[in-house]
């Protein structure tokens, strides 16, 4: 191996750049200037990307899980202007709580069913 003293002035010289254990990144010395190149760290990379595809597959489940289906299937309109529901079946019947002001006001009453 040679030397600092020996080494021909055309091959470049490296100076590694460390913070603690991890080596962070190299100077390049050679002849004509120097430049610094950082280290890629693998792992911190990777970690970042594993952790980007979780919160993302985190949130489209969320979203799935959240949507709900339709109450009602398609809506169309028959002959004569009536409209037709798919899929529907009565609506739940409210409680027997206070009236709506608007119901009050226009003295509507409860449907009832039979």
């Amino acid at each position: 191996m040679l030397t600092t003293a020996e080494r021909p002035a055309t091959l470049p010289q490296v100076v590694p750049v460390r913070c603690g254990e991890r080596t962070i990144g190299a100077f390049v010395v050679r002849p004509d200037g120097v430049r610094y190149r950082p280290v890629v760290d693998v792992t911190r990379l990777g970690m970042a990307a594993l952790g980007t595809v979780a919160v993302s597959v985190a949130a489209l489940g969320t979203a799935a899980a959240l949507r709900r289906r339709p109450m009602i299937g398609s809506v169309t309109m028959g002959p004569g202007g009536w409209v037709s529901l798919r899929r529907t079946g009565a609506p739940p019947l409210r409680s027997a709580g206070p009236r709506p002001w608007w119901a009050r006001l226009l003295g509507a009453r409860a449907l009832e069913v039979r």
